[in-house]
């Protein structure tokens, strides 16, 4: 479809038949009535704003999709004057022909898309971009979950499901999300307006889970935060059996008498973790939180007010924040490293953290753990991915950044095992025991209790202990940022007209959304809560937002066109390997994946709590709050789209034009 260059004088927008001055590939704005012309802005666009949101149309003779089908626009789209183009509209009976009308309410959109491609603010540096990712997808579980998950799975024989995954699961996903967002330019809401209508549902889904992420992941940064500041004395509190939280169990195996451990004796860390910190004993479970901890709410409130100033002006500010919370674990984790390896028993550690058990290949759940373990730890599915690339320049190579980052990850989860197993080891070697048995605390106790005891019976404890909590922070901010920001991302450019000039007035009412939802969480009984949403909440929720997700892109938007987006942005067409993995083996690795869990839900049990059967309801309906807006959406859409069931079918599946105009006025006519 040509443009139609036009040369006559500047005419009221009411014209129906008069043309404006306005040629073509440039920018023209509403003054008293009248269209006139923007030199400046009609060169952007001529260098980079066509090519960051080109039309279906504009794609080829007819912008074919995988339904069968060609995306024919009833309503031409704008050309940015308040005018609709010239076209010719394929009938069903192979006549043509011409139209030429004018759109009031199209020329609004059309500049209101103007005014998105020259306001859109992009990342100040590459690097910004690449350390922000990083620091999204290397967070407190590389260095909790990975290194418990491999030696459960088999030790150093685990790293060939975990790689196997990755390069057939894992990356291609990640890539797949970074394209698209760097692509269309577009939050997780309103992307699907140019991919596939009907599956909107999907960034609202995206949207709730990131609120329940954020509603129990920050409070563990707040423990963190409390051990921190608890980290500030000559002896670490959590060294000795003497203080008013301990209990007659309380027996500390690192002191100078000797001292018998019973099959009832607690170490003072962990008495200090359950009975200090969280309080669980003032807690019956579920059924009775108690009282909320004003301690961790302090801590809680001054983490999210951290994470307000950090990313309250967009990307340009959090993308300098994270040159410090991205990089300074990496420091921290080479010096723990370095001291791990020189501690008693260290190669201990590290003999059952590597040492193959082949055996274990043969089970299926170790495949499900490998497939599970390289899903969550890149993270696409939460919209972050697509609200960072959204941010990069029309030409950034994200093919080779997607290669890089999800390298980093996956090197930083076995990197950080080494970091755990050499203090196991020499725990091990304190306790004269098999490091098996001190290995048996799992998730954030495997953390705040068994390595923060480890820490304070080395030398220059305090030291260590510092140093190791702040890397504990800085690596749960990295992640709320970009949590927070997949919300943010989406919810502005899916209500420009709202909030594109009130940013920080939204971001402020988030954060206060954020803290009153973790209110549950900093009650005595909130690590019950915190370890119900982490299993329940997002778990399945994600994985089925991503598997429509990778249906969507592959089947309905249709690989080919895809393919084309990234061969515009990059210069080349991806390969095979990509396209099957696109169509087939992601959706493959994510549905087998979802039915294990489905299949086999994890039986709950945290400290001597066992969690009651009508828990595992209540998990998975908090699971299905979020994607139940999906085919909410999906029927909303099609009740509201005029025409025969079939129609309105084709119109759901078709992508809308790159200037926003509504769905309504799409009509889809067979090839």
């Amino acid at each position: 479809m040509e443009k139609k260059a036009t040369s006559n004088e500047t005419e009221p927008l009411t014209s129906k038949k008069d043309v404006s001055d306005c040629k073509e590939g440039e920018d023209c704005k509403e003054k008293n009535g009248l269209l006139v012309r923007n030199p400046k802005s009609a060169l952007r666009l001529v260098e980079d704003g066509n090519k960051v949101h080109p039309s279906q149309g504009d794609k080829g003779e007819a912008a074919q999709i995988s339904n069968g089908y060609s995306g024919v626009q009833s309503s031409v789209p704008c050309n940015g004057m308040g005018e609709v183009e010239d076209a010719q509209c394929t009938a069903p009976a192979a006549t043509t022909t011409t139209t030429t009308t004018t759109s009031t309410t199209c020329g609004a959109e059309g500049q209101q898309q103007l005014m998105e491609l020259e306001d859109r603010e992009t990342w100040s540096k590459k690097i910004d971009f690449l350390l922000s990712v990083i620091g999204y997808a290397v967070d407190l579980g590389n260095v909790w979950r990975f290194p418990y998950i491999c030696y459960q799975n088999g030790g150093g024989a685990f790293l060939i499901p975990y790689t196997i995954m990755a390069i057939f699961g894992g990356i291609p996903l990640f890539y797949m999300e970074l394209a698209l967002g760097q692509y269309h330019r577009n939050g997780c809401i309103s992307i699907w307006r140019k991919i596939c209508p009907i599956f909107k549902g999907i960034g609202f889904a995206i949207c709730i889970i990131d609120l329940y992420v954020a509603s129990y992941y920050n409070t563990i940064m707040a423990w963190a935060f409390y051990y921190l500041v608890s980290s500030f004395t000559a002896e670490l509190p959590w060294t000795s059996c003497t203080n008013p939280w301990n209990t007659g169990n309380c027996t500390n195996y690192f002191s100078k008498d000797n001292v018998s451990w019973s099959l009832y004796s607690i170490s003072p860390a962990e008495e200090f973790y359950t009975r200090h910190v969280l309080q669980v004993h003032r807690s019956d479970g579920l059924d009775d939180l108690g009282g909320i901890s004003w301690q961790l709410t302090l801590c809680l409130l001054l983490i999210f007010t951290i994470v307000y100033f950090s990313i309250w002006k967009g990307v340009k500010t959090s993308g300098k924040v994270v040159w410090v919370t991205a990089t300074f674990p990496y420091i921290i984790l080479s010096i723990l490293l370095v001291r791990g390896a020189t501690l008693p028993g260290a190669w201990r550690g590290v003999l059952y953290y590597v040492k193959p058990d082949w055996q274990k290949l043969l089970a299926t759940e170790v495949w499900v753990d490998a497939a599970a373990q390289i899903f969550f730890s890149l993270g696409p599915g939460f919209g972050v991915l697509l609200a960072y690339a959204s941010y990069n320049k029309f030409h950034n190579n994200c093919y080779q950044d997607a290669l890089v980052t999800s390298t980093v990850n996956c090197v930083t989860s076995f990197v950080s095992g080494f970091v755990i197993f050499t203090v196991l080891g020499y725990m091990a070697e304190m306790r004269n025991e098999d490091v098996s048995e001190v290995a048996k605390d799992t998730g954030p106790s495997l953390l705040f209790i068994t390595y923060a005891e480890a820490i304070a019976n080395m030398p220059a404890s305090t030291f260590f202990a510092i140093i190791f909590f702040l890397m504990l922070l800085t690596l749960g901010l990295d992640s709320t940022f970009a949590g927070l920001e997949g919300v943010i991302t989406g919810v502005l450019d899916e209500f420009p007209h709202v909030w594109s000039k009130r940013r920080e007035l939204f971001v402020l009412g988030l954060i206060i959304v954020c803290f009153l939802g973790s209110l549950a969480t900093l009650t005595f009984g909130g690590a019950y809560v915190v370890k119900l949403f982490e299993e329940y909440a997002t778990g399945p929720a994600v994985l089925t937002v991503v598997f429509l997700e990778a249906v969507a892109v592959a089947w309905f938007y249709g690989i080919t066109q895809f393919c084309n987006d990234v061969k515009e942005m990059l210069g080349f067409t991806p390969g095979w390997y990509w396209r099957v993995c696109w169509v087939a083996i992601s959706p493959i690795f994510l549905l087998f994946v979802t039915c294990s869990f489905l299949s086999n839900p994890p039986e709950l049990r945290l400290f001597d709590y066992n969690y009651p059967y009508w828990t595992t309801v209540v998990g998975y309906c908090i699971g299905t709050s979020s994607i139940i807006c999906i085919p909410i959406y999906m029927a909303y859409r099609l009740i509201v789209t005029p025409g025969t069931l079939k129609e309105r079918i084709l119109k759901s599946i078709t992508p809308e034009t790159a200037t926003e105009i509504p769905f309504g006025d799409i009509r889809m006519n067979a090839v």
